[in-house]
């Protein structure tokens, strides 16, 4: 079934084999506790099926490809190498695995139904794509621990996926990696039920795809001169770096994913971030404008080079996706669309006069113009036009699916007016944000840089891919939910990895699981196991940050007059964690405090510190005081702060402590735990 097909699918399918029983079940079940995503459906059983070198999969032919990938992944966990045979052969087999395909399921496309007994297992599929989702629970059950012996657990599951477009994003644009490295990201794609990756081929600062029609793109465009080290974003290091995916290594890679159930949508970003293209050939740029030299970009942004709106220019584009059509079979066709300077084409006498000649009244129009001419172009090759939602700019493309990355506003007004939409929203899903403080990972290294913001695992989790906006019908248009690999501070695969995972395992949950059975603790203890087979695998993975309760460790109360920088909140200067601390979101005046009210009188030493490495500047106390209180208006002062630090007694009797700020500063403020001995 092609992905077209499946999301469409899935956009319409109630879940109607779930019970409130299970939907409101507190904790998942013992079988599941490594599963990620987490089934719709789990009921343990007794007892376990032993895996042995007798165990043998015996297979519906339609699924023959399946059983030979389940083979050689049961061969590499367990060292036994099971024999795959066709079911109409009708061998004995002692041992058995059984995959099998059954359209009449009552399930959406890519469901599936898993039996485990002490003497079988069985995957029956909806599709292929169900039993090759089967497969890898089977897989997740096994768990990537070396052992001596391997089991199932006894287990019953019903299963079908929430969404069709389950999706990941990696740009190659700004830094490009190994087919091995691509091909094992398949994998762990597919080993947690994603099933699109979104390839990004084409930047200012390289062209990584071959267009044999356009040697140039990649002798010019997929090399540059200089690259920003980290540390230094508005610097270079002065070192060449390229490279580009051969046809016949795209082609390697698109059916090993094909293989494995995961479709490569590719972008080819036009008419902006088209910088190394019109290096390449300078005539489909905007030539006649003052100042015109373009070149493959060295640093990275939004840069002015676009794609003239010209005839000329629509046949290097339609030559273009001709041979990208050629190599993906994806019925989409991503072409970006996102920041396109507008300033290029206003100064242009040519597009002046292309404005002037299809009533074209600014940038915008021309944008739309220009979206809209590619759109007839895909049609022509019966593909459909994607791109992020800067497309609706001018007015949206007829057909156009709109990926919505500007946050949730763009998805919504799509659907709305009957567009399908992917939502890959920049507040939950962009994996280029630090997920730990800024300030805690560039501690560990310049190395650790990330564009900006903060995305810790439990944000990813935390987000609904149907905004609260739509109604059921307009939600039928969300086609799915994708997360995004900006790669400018990912020099290594290492570092691709690190961004990446564990938040991948979070992005597969909010795309499969039914919103009613997500639930972050679960998830959380069921990512323990899930992370040993990244750790198996050698994955450069990063810790998860788990978001603090906001609450003191024994019932006392903070309160504040500042506000609240993130969740950073007041109760986490006494919470009795060393790594989590309380953090103002603004500069600091004269008599704001921090004040922590004891549920019970205390005295004894205390220690207030104050600022530390998460801010870029420290945000310490550079004036104030700590103070007591034992009866009901009078406080004392105990000590002043020093370098941030403030220490005292605390006279018996004390019902509060209070840090008071007694002159303004610019910087914020961190407090963290609050010492009393």
């Amino acid at each position: 079934m092609t992905l077209s097909v499946e999301v469409k699918a899935i956009a319409t399918c109630s879940l109607s084999m779930t019970t409130p029983a299970i939907l409101l079940m507190s904790a998942v079940a013992a079988s599941a506790a490594s599963l990620i995503p987490l089934p719709v459906e789990v009921t343990d059983g007794e007892g376990a099926f032993l895996l042995t070198e007798a165990t043998a999969i015996r297979h519906d032919r339609a699924v023959a490809g399946e059983a030979k990938l389940l083979a050689a992944d049961l061969a590499k966990a367990t060292g036994h190498d099971p024999q795959t045979y066709a079911e109409e052969l009708k061998i004995m087999l002692h041992s058995e695995i059984r995959l099998d395909v059954d359209d009449s399921l009552s399930l959406a496309p890519g469901g599936y139904r898993l039996e485990v007994t002490p003497r079988g297992v069985s995957v029956v599929g909806k599709d292929a794509a169900g039993v090759w989702n089967g497969t890898r629970t089977v897989m997740q059950l096994i768990g990537c621990e070396k052992k001596d012996s391997h089991e199932i657990p006894s287990v019953s599951i019903s299963d079908q996926p929430r969404f069709g477009w389950r999706g990941m994003h990696l740009d190659v644009g700004r830094h490009f990696y190994p087919v091995a490295d691509i091909k094992g990201f398949i994998d762990w794609l597919a080993f947690q039920k994603l099933n699109v990756l979104h390839w990004h081929l084409t930047e200012d600062q390289g062209w990584r795809i071959e267009i044999k029609k356009y040697p140039k793109l990649t002798e010019v465009g997929a090399y540059r001169d200089s690259t920003p080290p980290y540390g230094n974003r508005n610097s270079d290091d002065g070192k060449r770096y390229g490279g580009f995916y051969t046809q016949t290594q795209i082609r390697e890679i698109v059916a090993y994913a094909a293989e494995r159930h995961v479709t490569i949508v590719p972008e080819i970003d036009m008419p902006g971030h088209m910088a190394a293209a019109i290096a390449a050939y300078p005539q489909f740029g905007n030539s006649d404008i003052p100042g015109y030299k373009p070149k493959v970009m060295t640093r990275w942004g939004v840069h002015p080079y676009t794609l003239a709106p010209t005839e000329e220019t629509f046949g290097f584009v339609d030559d273009v996706l001709t041979e990208v059509c050629e190599l993906f079979p994806s019925p989409y066709i991503h072409i970006g669309g996102d920041e396109a300077p507008k300033g290029q084409w206003e100064k242009s006498p040519r597009v002046r006069e292309i404005m002037k000649a299809n009533g074209l009244k600014n940038g915008h129009d021309v944008q739309s113009y220009f979206i809209k001419r590619v759109e007839k172009m895909l049609e022509k090759k019966g593909r459909r036009l994607l791109g992020w939602d800067e497309i609706r700019e001018g007015g949206l493309a007829p057909s156009a699916t709109v990926m919505s990355w500007r946050g949730e506003q763009g998805g919504i007004q799509s659907a709305k007016e009957g567009h399908d939409v992917v939502m890959a929203s920049n507040s939950h899903l962009y994996f280029d944000h630090y997920q730990h403080s800024a300030g805690e990972e560039l501690a560990k290294g310049p190395e650790f840089e990330a564009i900006t913001g903060f995305l810790p695992i439990a944000k990813v989790y935390s987000y609904d891919p149907v905004p609260a906006a739509l109604t059921a019908e307009e939600a039928k248009h969300v086609l799915g939910v994708q997360a995004q690999l900006w790669t400018e501070y990912m020099k290594t695969w290492d570092k691709v990895e690190y961004m990446a995972f564990p938040r991948i395992a979070a992005l597969a949950e909010i795309a499969w699981t039914p919103v009613e059975k997500k639930n972050y603790d679960d998830f959380r203890k069921r990512l323990d196991g899930i992370m040993k087979c990244y750790d198996a695998a050698g994955v450069n993975r990063a810790e998860p940050m788990d978001p603090p309760k906001r609450e003191t460790k024994d019932g006392s109360t903070v309160s504040t007059s500042l506000g609240i920088y993130q969740n950073h909140w007041p109760e986490l200067a006494f919470d009795g964690r060393e790594k989590t601390f309380f953090w103002a979101d603004r500069a600091l005046k004269k008599g704001d405090h921090l004040t922590l009210s004891f549920k019970k009188p205390r005295s004894g030493k205390v220690r207030v510190e104050t600022g530390g490495p998460a801010s870029q500047n420290g945000d310490k106390l550079e004036n104030g005081v700590l103070q007591a209180q034992v009866g009901e208006e009078v406080w004392e002062d105990v000590g002043g702060f020093r370098d941030g630090v403030a220490e005292g007694t605390l006279p018996e009797g004390t019902r509060a402590v209070r840090v008071l700020v007694t002159a303004p500063q610019t910087n914020w403020l961190i407090v963290h735990e609050i010492g009393i001995e």
